[in-house]
């Protein structure tokens, strides 16, 4: 055969390829068998193999990996990728609709309403047909390209079916099915490595590896569901979303059989009461229905605000419970030395993970559910993330049953426990580790550490290895790693060393909010550090508080003023300050934030807000000067009501608080 000939039939599998993989993935209905179609495709590769001079991009063999990638880039999103607001119960979803109805009056509102898949969200760019680039969502802002692995997935099409705009980017879930993930686990549980707690972080791990090569052998999949952008060739045909979907579909997407238009709220709570049923046996993990305005114009009109759409809601269905046993309760030592029970559980399916642990925090919540080790209790996932234990069932138990008490020794190091004052009101008393060289307090110190800084190259894997290894005795010494510390250990090459040591140094001037809740100190959160930071300013003025300073600053109590004056006594942690000072580490001066609308504002945040999440109103009131609070008091300036509000609201009705909808909350801010 000579190459001319070559190119031509290698050019005729492609396209024969191509329609072979439309069908089996997009049509779900495959004209041959996949004997005939693996023959076409080794056929192919085997074509090309001999003369590499036929090979393309983005041909189907373009899949194969290739070499490993150093890390991944950033990319910056022409288009931001929003994230939704929640409805919990169809009340609130009616509640949904009276708002934005309210905000397009005289429009007649339809929807579409699809499948809420539990899986990673990408971004796909296409140009003349061809994939050109993928990546994850990041902040919605930026994130990561992730090209390479992308094209690993075999339901993305890598070239378009014509007619195709000269432009798309197509944003889409990529997801790993139950079957996949359970045969994984089962793998990685052969082999000693760590499980995947559900399909979605396994999908996510998956896609995030910088070896494609994993990604390729996950067996991932992938279903579109929006278009971001569209050039103006085709941009005029679309008025609907659901005319975007049928525009997916015929370009060779992938998108979900469960999707409807839906006329009026009833067929909406029609399609929900539907996907229900359809949730436990589904392949994927889905964790509710996300329902859109189906006209594009209408879309338009009610916009966005803060960092999601007011023409989208996602109705997310009650966390599902599930029973089991309490076999035993062990404790965990956290980084300030607090002692922490974890129940430990015969292994249950939830909410489409096997759990087998959950926190149950501190002994007063063992005393409110009066619970033994042998207890049958109910559990369930806390926004369908965290497991926690909500019941016991009494009625089962066997009188075998034992209580649960706290060890005066300390189970990682035999340091003496002792009982200190509860750091929250729901909390009377903690428990708490008192040596200072606590070996599993100092390393969750340190993971707590490089996460408020956000090293993100530094893993409390690479933590363990650079104590172990003698490179580090505390954080302070991270800052003095060279390249050459690094490259010599086993699986450290150069590229990877390079990459650690230049995040650590590009972290050396945090802010001093950052700085101070790095550290540590017990009962020093963010909030409360963010306090202390623009009280003082600078980190020398705060190494010099006095009693009478910290007493001085609104919202900080004896509890918090003695856990700091003691951190600022301690030898141990003076050295480690020095070190930090010497390793070139120096946060920046902070100003409090004077003169904005909320100055002087005590705020407290209760209940589901419509379109802002409580990050985003927090971020707003502290932006403009104000503070926020976690209980209402006579302090309290105002409560900001979201749905379901609960005790906070009859706090501030009792005490007389004004209150605030989020309607009237913006406007406040101007």
């Amino acid at each position: 055969m000579t190459l001319s000939e070559a190119k031509k039939r290698a050019e005729a599998l492609r396209k024969e390829v191509s329609v072979l993989r439309y069908r089996y993935h997009v049509e779900n209905d495959p004209s041959v068998t996949d004997d005939v179609y693996d023959s076409l495709t080794r056929e192919l590769r085997a074509l090309e193999t001999r003369y590499p001079e036929v090979r393309v991009d983005n041909d189907p063999l373009a899949r194969v990996a290739g070499e490993p990638l150093d890390k991944f880039s950033k990319v910056t999103h022409a288009v931001r990728m929003l994230s939704l607001s929640d409805v919990f119960s169809l009340e609130e979803l009616e509640a949904w609709e009276k708002r934005i109805q309210k905000l397009v009056p005289g429009d007649t509102l339809t929807y579409f309403a699809e499948l809420k898949f539990d899986g990673l969200a990408v971004t796909l760019l296409y140009k003349d047909g061809m994939f050109v680039r993928g990546a994850t969502r990041g902040d919605g802002f930026v994130g990561e390209d992730i090209t390479e692995n992308i094209k690993m997935i075999s339901d993305i099409p890598l070239s378009l079916t014509a007619p195709y705009p000269k432009e798309i980017e197509v944003r889409g879930e990529v997801l790993m099915s139950k079957a996949v993930w359970e045969k994984l686990n089962k793998r990685n549980e052969k082999e000693g490595k760590p499980l995947f707690a559900n399909t979605r972080n396994a999908a996510a791990g998956s896609v995030r590896q910088l070896d494609p090569r994993i990604a390729r052998e996950r067996e991932l999949n992938f279903y579109a569901y929006d278009i971001a952008s569209l050039s103006a060739d085709f941009k005029k045909r679309i008025h609907k979303h659901s005319e975007e979907h049928r525009l997916l579909l015929s370009l060779g997407f992938p998108v979900s059989e469960h999707e409807r238009k839906c006329e009026t709220l009833r067929e909406l709570e029609d399609f929900i009461a539907h996907i229900k049923e359809v949730r436990p046996t589904y392949a994927y993990g889905t964790d509710g229905v996300v329902i859109s305005v189906d006209d594009l114009e209408i879309q338009k009109k009610l916009g966005v605000v803060g960092k999601a759409p007011r023409y989208m809601a996602a109705f997310k269905y009650p966390a599902e419970r599930a029973t089991t046993v309490v076999r035993d309760i062990t404790v965990q030592v956290g980084r300030t030395g607090v002692l922490t029970p974890l129940a430990h559980f015969d292994p249950t399916l939830v909410h489409g993970s096997t759990v087998s642990k959950a926190t149950l925090h501190n002994m007063d919540q063992i005393a409110r559910l009066d619970l033994r080790i042998g207890d049958t209790v109910v559990i369930q996932k806390a926004g369908d993330v965290i497991p926690e234990v909500v019941e016991v069932i009494e009625s089962l138990r066997t009188g075998k049953e034992k209580k649960f008490a706290m060890p005066k020794t300390c189970p990682e190091c035999s340091g003496h426990v002792e009982k200190r004052e509860g750091a929250t009101k729901d909390q009377t008393v903690a428990f708490y580790c008192t040596n200072k060289k606590c070996p599993a307090k100092d390393l969750r110190r340190m993971i707590h550490f490089v996460n408020a800084f956000e090293i993100y190259t530094v893993g409390p894997k690479i933590l363990e290895r650079l104590k172990d290894e003698g490179l580090i005795t505390d954080v302070a010494d991270l800052f003095t790693l060279t390249e050459a510390d690094l490259s010599g250990l086993e699986r450290f090459g150069e590229k990877s060393a390079k990459n650690i040591v230049e995040n650590i140094q590009e972290k050396k001037h945090p802010t001093l909010t950052r700085f101070l809740t790095a550290l540590g100190i017990v009962h020093v959160g963010e909030e409360t550090a963010r306090d202390i930071a623009q009280h003082f300013g600078t980190l020398e003025k705060f190494l010099k508080g006095t009693e009478e300073d910290f007493d001085a600053i609104e919202n900080i109590g004896p509890a918090v003023t003695s856990s700091i004056l003691e951190y600022l006594a301690d030898t141990h942690e003076k050295h480690l300050l020095e070190k930090f000072k010497s390793a070139g580490v120096s946060p920046v001066s902070q100003k409090k934030v004077v003169g904005g609308v909320f100055a002087g504002k005590v705020f407290v945040l209760t209940g589901t807000l419509p379109t802002l999440s409580r990050d985003d109103a927090k971020k707003m009131i502290l932006e403009a000067g104000g503070k926020v609070a976690g209980s209402v008091s006579k302090n309290t300036s105002y409560v900001l009501l979201g749905e379901n509000a609960g005790s906070k609201q009859k706090d501030a009705e009792k005490l007389g608080i004004p209150t605030l909808d989020e309607q009237s909350f913006l406007k406040m801010l101007g």
